[in-house]
């Protein structure tokens, strides 16, 4: 990674210079087939025209690439010696003039890592698939450009590939010609793109299924939008692939947001490609949108993975809106794309689609996500202060996308739906094809709304941390409430030299608060926990009182942020408490239970509810809860709990209680129902005497049977998993499995099953792998990974923490960004989970403070979570002994 990394100045500084004029990328990819007979990488050919103005006739500058070679450099006619302007990542340029033009001739690196222009073989047919990754920056990996955000231009690609190859870009084929070198090759020319940044630029490549639809809607002059839609997969997913809902979805999508933001969609087609070994959930490439293949569904799946993948889709398309159309200046301002479609995924899923019960799943899924990162060392204001592009890569996170939404959502609340979206007309039609900061968003909405927004942004935006709400009530003799008042306090979050944000920041809130009580009204069950009341009010400072509940009767269970307005954590009175350990489930309201099941986990996390009474929640309600997505969610924060939260002398009774529970409630669901399957993998991940592991071998061998459960391919290597990390299935029992299923999805498994199994040097060959090695892919490193690092398998792993701390500074200098992530996160001794591990990652924090800042973000977040789970240890152990 060194030299690699670019500055907010430096780019800054290029930005005042450099005004680009457009590109023209040509890409050779005949080399990604056949064998490869090289010493080094395997290269394809890339060459590269820039033109573009200075400001400054004379000054100096330089170009971004990381590449193995060049092979020349041409600048204004000029040929530059190579070994002198290139060093590895940088192309330095000199003496430039008003007009120039720049053309680089190099030979990049087809890339194991997803970073850049991937390269994968499919094991099952030996077909190749290439597929393109840039964000933040790994463009400069397949071209030479300018990268960053704010330098954007139109881009001309054409692309030699394989005669037959479905060959893909931003832009529709211009044409096809053969490749005129007598082989069976042929070159794709594409028309140019409108203005765009070098980051969403996109080039896929190879055999891939192809499946096409079209779109079509009158505008408002009259005229005809048609959008040609394209979906993809690899051949050996073709048969599992679901293109009619994928087109389903894009169709309610596109619909959804021409209603909403009167600004027709502005790239031309709209093709989407599920794609191999992929790093993140989706990239918003314009025209070109690229998905993990994971999405295509291989076996049976509950309503919740569908629900997601519809949410990622709507989240890609108010990207080409919010963030491709008008563009961040710098990752600073990440939120301005990532906040808005993360809110406007859930926002459209809800107005568009089947999925009407989005906002719970927002509520309980990404609020989780975005609650852990504002309380971690690393937290930030939503606008983050990014000073290079590790800052940047690192910023993608819960903070940016979720936090960011919820912020949003309340802004909705705050301003009015109907101002909020006509401040983002606005904002696309006076930005259109540039690039904004966060001024420019705020100055549209303070005209749509009459809001002052900059006391409102001082407030959500430019502080970090999550405030907690909790209420107060008094009652008369009768009962009744002579007032309630919302508390508000910054609830804690540990500082670094990272991050160090104003603490005690208290924010206004538009909150809903309900009382709920035990009744039977007309309709509902005997027993029912139901609101009969409730009323909105802007919190605001450290105590607000709600008048319009004042005189209500005595409710059994309050609840702070109801129906979801705000983003805080949620806190209980004592008698609410009481009502949620003995009737959770009888809370009638699906979103009231979503949330308050979220809030009994931060509970749980802050250690101010011990793990035993959340698994002992669990084992009461989790079988009673009807929203599939919040029953999964639920069941990963048990796992938690019972692993890393729960008194380590109390695990195995409790964990054989929740196994015993979860047993029973997969006998008792519904025959092919969304929930047995769900009860199914838990009870796979739960699962540990000797009469559950032989229930799960019957289950494989067909030997045992559950009514209405389908053991397809995808469960079997579950639970094989389950049994390979027990120790009960060895190397032949995994390659069995995997000559059933010998594909790219069973070899991952098969990875991840093999590092699981109990045994020395099983871990030893695992970590050697990963370590010691760069042979394995990205996604063979993340199984890798996974299958190594087992809850049950402490004493195992423990002797991997100092060698942990040892290797962590070579690995980020040797692997790119993407492994040396996977690699820190993944590997850090949180499985071991105890005091000593905590001991060696301060020793390693304090030793090394010149160490890579990202990298030390890394370790402090690590670090901070297992500080966490050893204070919730401690709050159980307490309670145990109470």
């Amino acid at each position: 990674m060194p030299g690699e990394n670019l500055t907010r100045d430096e780019a800054r500084a290029r930005a005042k210079l450099l005004t680009v004029e457009g590109y023209e990328v040509a890409l050779d990819l005949r080399s990604a087939v056949g064998e490869h007979t090289g010493s080094g990488p395997r290269t394809f050919r890339s060459t590269t025209t820039i033109r573009f103005r200075c400001a400054e006739p004379g000054a100096a500058t330089f170009a971004d690439l990381l590449a193995p070679s060049v092979t020349s450099v041409r600048l204004n006619g000029r040929e530059l010696d190579p070994a002198a302007v290139f060093d590895g990542s940088r192309i330095a340029l000199d003496g430039l003039a008003a007009e120039n033009e720049l053309v680089v001739d190099a030979q990049c690196a087809y890339s194991r890592t997803g970073e850049g222009l991937h390269r994968f073989v499919d094991p099952e047919d030996g077909e190749v698939y290439l597929y393109t990754q840039y964000e933040p920056a790994d463009a400069r990996r397949v071209f030479a450009n300018f990268e960053q955000p704010d330098l954007k231009g139109p881009f001309t690609f054409s692309v030699t590939a394989p005669e037959g190859w479905t060959v893909l870009s931003n832009g529709t084929v211009d044409r096809v010609e053969p490749s005129g070198a007598g082989d069976s090759a042929a070159t794709s020319h594409f028309v140019p793109t409108r203005p765009i940044s070098t980051y969403i630029t996109a080039v896929l490549a190879g055999p891939y299924h192809h499946e096409s639809d079209l779109y079509r809607r009158t505008l408002p002059d009259g005229s005809e939008l048609e959008i040609p839609l394209g979906a993809l997969c690899r051949k050996g997913l073709a048969k599992h692939f679901d293109a009619g809902d994928i087109f389903t979805v894009t169709k309610q999508g596109l619909d959804f947001f021409h209603d909403h933001f009167d600004y027709p969609y502005p790239f031309g087609k709209y093709d989407q490609a599920f794609v191999p070994e992929y790093n993140l959930g989706a990239m918003e490439n314009p025209g070109c949108v690229t998905f993990r293949e994971e999405y295509v569904f291989r076996g049976k799946v509950t309503q919740a993975s569908y629900e997601s993948r519809a949410n990622v889709i709507l989240h890609e398309m108010a990207h080409m809106w919010f963030g491709d159309l008008v563009t961040m200046e710098w990752w600073d301002d990440l939120w301005l794309k990532e906040s808005f479609a993360d809110f406007m995924g859930a926002f459209a899923l809800v107005g568009a689609t089947r999925f009407t019960d989005g906002w719970i799943t927002f509520a309980n899924r990404r609020k989780a996500w975005a609650y852990r990162a504002d309380q971690l060392p690393s937290t930030h204001p939503v606008t983050a202060d990014i000073r290079d592009l590790e800052d940047a890569k690192l910023n993608f996170d819960g903070i940016t996308y979720a936090k960011g939404a919820s912020v949003l959502k309340q802004l909705v609340a705050y301003v009015g739906q109907d101002a909020f979206l006509e401040g983002a007309r606005r904002y696309f039609k006076r930005h259109a094809y540039g690039n904004t900061r966060l001024s420019d968003l705020l100055s549209v909405l303070g005209e749509t709304s009459g809001r002052d927004m900059a006391t409102w942004s001082r407030a959500w935006l430019e502080t970090a941390g999550v405030n907690a709400l909790t209420p107060h009530a008094t009652y008369d003799a009768e009962g009744h409430i002579t007032e309630l008042a919302v508390e508000q306090d910054a609830a804690e979050s540990a500082g670094s030299e990272y991050a160090a944000p104003p603490r005690g920041t208290l924010r206004p809130h538009r909150v809903a608060v309900g009382l709920y009580r035990k009744e039977a009204p007309a309709g509902e069950r005997p027993g029912a926990l139901v609101r009969y009341a409730r009323a909105e009010v802007d919190v605001d400072g450290p105590r607000t009182v709600v008048p319009e509940l004042t005189g209500a009767a005595r409710p059994d269970l309050i609840l702070v942020n109801d129906e979801d307005l705000t983003y805080c954590k949620i806190r209980f009175d004592e008698g609410s408490l009481d009502t949620l350990r003995q009737h959770l489930g009888e809370l009638t309201d699906p979103l009231a239970r979503a949330l308050s099941w979220s809030a009994l986990w931060n509970l749980t996390r802050d250690a101010l509810l011990p793990a035993r009474d959340y698994l002992e929640l669990v084992r009461r309600f989790a079988g009673a809860e009807s929203d599939i997505g919040v029953l999964q969610m639920v069941q990963a924060w048990a796992l938690s709990a019972l692993h890393h939260y729960s008194a380590p002398e109390a695990r195995e009774a409790a964990g054989a209680q929740l196994a015993e529970v979860t047993l029973s409630e997969l006998r008792q669901a519904e025959p092919g129902s969304g929930h047995q399957l769900a009860w199914a993998r838990f009870f796979a991940q739960v699962a540990v005497a000797e009469s559950e592991l032989r229930m799960l071998s019957g289950l494989l061998d067909g030997t045992a049977r559950i009514d209405g459960l389908d053991v397809d391919q995808e469960l079997r290597w579950t639970f094989l998993a389950a049994l390979a990390a027990s120790g009960q299935a060895d190397e032949a029992l995994i390659g069995a499995e995997l000559a059933r299923d010998d594909t790219a999805s069973g070899r991952r498994h098969q990875v991840r099953c093999l590092a699981a199994r109990p045994s020395a040097a099983v871990k030893a060959e695992a970590w050697d792998a990963v370590v010691e090695s760069d042979r394995l892919s990205n996604a063979l490193v993340e199984a890798t990974i996974s299958g190594f690092d087992q809850p049950g398998q402490r004493e195992l792993l423990a002797p991997y923490a100092p060698r942990y701390f040892e290797v962590i500074e070579r690995i980020w200098q040797e692997r790119s960004i993407e492994i040396g992530m996977a690699i820190v996160r993944g590997l850090f001794p949180a499985a071991q989970g105890d005091a000593h591990a905590l001991e060696a990652a301060d020793t390693w924090l304090d030793g090394h403070p010149d160490a890579a800042p990202a990298l030390r973000r890394l370790v402090l977040e690590a670090r901070d979570d297992l500080a966490r789970a050893l204070r919730g240890q401690d709050c159980d152990k307490r309670a145990a002994a109470a």
